[in-house]
This record gives structure tokens, sequence and C-alpha cells, in this order.
């Protein structure tokens, strides 16, 4: 464990915060774990673990954990398979220190709902982004458009655990997006995570794997 791996997975928790509270729904959060009593929005977990030797009994006892639940296992640690969950995703989190920004075109945040709604059916998550995103200081979401004004491709960063966080990277030039994250934030300190087949883009970018993290999901 690293600090990076803290840090990375209080910012995350901090985002999986802010998307519940967007849709009506109050998460809370102390040393141990981020958790939301009722089931979270499609793609983000019930709870995410913020210390690596924290029972499965004391990650479980704060969701629903039935069938649809999850949980992101910060430090692939955990062990949910007696309790009836599989994991779902084996990834990394990531970190990226700060340092001359990078050149390119960057990435146009999304300023309107309208232009919101265009980004979320691009990215595939369609009512899961809500108007109250915009209204957030600590979120910027970032789209990459083509000549055309389409969207082909963007990600969010979001402020939280003393960093920036990148998550939703999302376009059939994933490397490009990354690097238009880069442009615009690349002065500062970024953490993310990816699955482990998507971590090559973020790489060349000069983001660098801090550790392992597991998404353990109720059948």
């Amino acid at each position: 464990m690293t600090a990076e791996v803290l840090t990375a997975a209080d910012n995350n928790a901090a985002w999986c915060d802010t998307v519940c509270r967007s849709h009506g729904l109050a998460g809370w959060g102390d040393g141990e774990a981020w958790s939301v009593p009722r089931r979270s929005p499609p793609r983000y977990p019930d709870a995410v673990t913020l210390r690596p030797d924290l029972p499965p009994e004391a990650v479980l006892g704060r969701i629903d954990a039935g069938p649809g639940a999850s949980v992101k296992d910060s430090f692939a640690t955990l062990d949910l398979t007696r309790y009836g969950f599989d994991v779902i995703v084996e990834g990394q989190w990531i970190h990226r220190a700060p340092a001359a920004a990078a050149s390119g075109p960057p990435l146009t945040p999304v300023s309107t709902t309208r232009a919101l709604a265009a980004w979320a059916t691009a990215h595939g998550g369609g009512a899961v982004f809500r108007p109250a995103l915009l209204a957030d200081p600590a979120v910027t979401v970032l789209a990459r458009y083509d000549p055309s004004g389409a969207v082909v491709g963007g990600a969010v960063v979001s402020r939280g655990g003393g960093v920036l966080g990148v998550s939703n990277v999302f376009g059939p030039d994933p490397a490009a997006v990354w690097r238009g994250v880069c442009v615009r934030f690349g002065r500062e300190a970024l953490v993310g995570w990816e699955s482990d087949d998507d971590l090559p883009p973020a790489r060349e970018s000069g983001f660098r794997p801090a550790g392992p993290l597991r998404v353990w999901a109720a059948s």
C-alpha cells in the first residue's frame, strides 16, 4: 500500500458520493469506508473501502448486500466469495505527479445541460450523469469533439482527497483523451483507476500504477 493508493481511493469515494448525491442518495464515509445504504446508480459501487484490513462484515453491514450490490475493494484484500459476491473487475489505481502540461489540444469543458446530455449519450451512461454535476465546483466534465461538433470522447475530472481524479474516460482514441486531460490539468497531481486491459493509454500520458483494486458484485 502506498500514499498514492490511499489518496486515489479517497478521491474516488468523493466522486462516488457526488454522483450518488446528484441522485438524491446520501452517502457517508469515515476512515474505514465510504458507502451508501440504498442501491447506487448503475456502474457505481455501494461501498469503497478506505483501509486494507477491513473485515468483510464491516463492509457489507454498511450496505444493502443483496443481488446487484457492488463493492470497490480498494486494496484487493477482501474475500467476499462466501457472501455471494464475485470479482467483476481487476484493475490498478494510477497516479501522475505534477508535471509540465502535455502538448496538444485540450478537451472542452461541458457547461450546459444539452451538452451534458450529448456527452452522456456518447459515453453510454445516459441518465447517470445529471445536470446537478455541472453546478458542482469540484467537478469538470470534459468532451472531445470531432469537426462536426459530435462528441467522440471525454472524461470527468473531480477534486477530492487533495488531488484531481480522472474517471469515465471514453472514446475510440482513449490515449487522445488522457493527453487532453493532461493538457488542461497536468500541472496538478492526478489519480484514477483503470482495468488492467485499459491501462496502456493512461501510461502513455505519464500515469503509473500505484496498487491493485477489485470490484465485487453480488449475483
